[in-house]
């Protein structure tokens, strides 16, 4: 449990949903464990800690963070919204799987726009429309813009050098500090932590990552 107070940190996590209907969803496979693990870490360095949850998320809460739950990408934004109004946030972690994609439109098998409450598989065929969400990480500058921030990018697709230049591409389109790149297309090697052009650091477990996050904070407190 924390002792002293160094500052507030706010971390995603966990994954978000869009609607079909009242019961079915468009979402990610993301359980919140990392996101969770580094909520423990931070906590027990000192740091308040804002932990924004997808209510999807299975691994086990946060000891010691304030978890506020979310369950679409709007919901997200409207929590960031509401803290980017706390003084002294440090810095944002947005390590949450949220929605590229979400629902606009179904119709039937003939064309007709089915707007349902529950749909029912008796009805036949039906076609989704999706369009895009807005991407939130691209908003966290202009509410956070004094706080140091790091994305995640997931990359599946591709060669290691490519999964690692969109990470890059992610910081300059965002303008956050950090990109913490994983998935297949890092090779399953682990966590690429990628800060400007000259940082690319290999964790293999997230433990190790969390280790080194909460190291970086430290460095960052000090020499401001």
């Amino acid at each position: 449990m924390q002792k002293f107070f160094q500052g507030r940190i706010v971390v995603t996590c966990g994954p978000a949903f869009e609607p079909i209907d009242a019961v079915r969803r468009i979402t990610n496979f993301s359980t919140g464990e990392l996101g969770t693990l580094l909520c423990n870490h931070l906590t027990g360095k000192g740091w308040e800690v804002f932990c924004l949850r997808g209510t999807g998320a299975t691994y086990p809460c946060p000891l010691y963070a304030n978890v506020l739950p979310f369950s679409t990408n709007m919901d997200l934004e409207k929590c960031l919204n509401q803290l980017s109004v706390l003084p002294n946030i440090v810095s944002v972690f947005h390590a949450a799987a949220l929605c590229d994609f979400r629902v606009v439109q179904i119709e039937n098998s003939y064309g007709i726009q089915v707007i349902p409450t529950k749909l029912d598989s008796r009805s036949g065929s039906l076609r989704l429309t999706l369009e895009p969400t807005p991407k939130i990480i691209r908003q966290l500058r202009s509410l956070f813009p004094h706080s140091y921030i790091v994305g995640w990018k997931y990359e599946l697709e591709g060669l290691p050098e490519e999964a690692l230049s969109r990470g890059y591409q992610q910081i300059t389109e965002s303008a956050t500090d950090a990109c913490i790149v994983n998935g297949r297309a890092l090779g399953n090697n682990g966590f690429a932590f990628l800060e400007g052009r000259e940082t690319s650091l290999l964790f293999p477990t997230k433990i190790q990552l969390c280790l080194y996050l909460g190291q970086r904070l430290s460095h960052l407190t000090l020499s401001s």
